[in-house]
């Protein structure tokens, strides 16, 4: 890989990762609704799913998945259909008080809910297959190359993640002596959440050149 290739995609992929998405405003809300810890889990979550996405490209099972319109509508829709149903629980559990939050294995549900999120977003499928080849060399080993290139745009997102659940969490602080609004912001997380998993279910299949 040309040095000055490798620099080019590293601006860009920061860029890319300073870009809120769904990965942002899903740790963003989980934070804001379950405090910095949940915040930190559900990071390590979507890390985790953004890393099934560059192993599958790399071993080619994400260009099967969107050659197929069945495959890419199945994947396509369990994502929809997780990120509605989080954004529900996360509505709904804006109306309990803090002290009847349910038991404290709430991180391990937040880094597990996190996997999915990412695991089951296409659009990530298709970022990482059309961006990242543009930046191989020929010479070497794809592969090789293109999970290095994933590694470290997972790398440069989960970053982001980290200084936004930071802000979050700042955030959350002060809101904790005020439970009225601490309860519309979750309320309201929980709603974009859903709006995330609609406008998932939306999503096109990308055309094949």
């Amino acid at each position: 890989m040309v040095d000055a290739n490798f620099w080019l995609f590293l601006a860009a992929a920061l860029v890319i990762a300073l870009v809120p998405g769904p990965g942002i405003f899903y740790v963003a809300a989980r934070t804001l609704a379950e405090g910095r810890t949940s915040g930190f889990a559900s990071t390590a979550g979507t890390a985790l799913g953004g890393m099934v996405h560059v192993v599958a490209g790399s071993l080619g099972i994400s260009a099967i998945i969107l050659a197929s319109a069945e495959l890419f509508a199945a994947v396509k829709f369990l994502g929809a259909l997780y990120l509605v149903w989080l954004g529900v629980r996360t509505f709904r559990s804006a109306g309990r008080p803090p002290a009847l939050e349910a038991e404290p294995v709430g991180d391990k549900r937040a880094f597990r809910d996190g996997v999915l999120v990412e695991a089951l977003n296409p659009k990530t499928t298709a970022f990482f297959l059309a961006f990242i080849p543009q930046f191989l060399d020929p010479s070497a080993s794809p592969t090789l190359q293109f999970i290095l290139l994933g590694a470290i745009s997972v790398t440069l997102n989960t970053l982001a993640d980290i200084v936004v659940v930071l802000m979050a969490s700042l955030t959350r602080a002060q809101l904790i002596s005020r439970p009225r609004l601490m309860q519309r912001l979750t309320q309201g997380s929980g709603v974009f959440i859903a709006g995330l998993g609609r406008s998932l279910a939306l999503a096109r299949r990308p055309v094949q050149g």
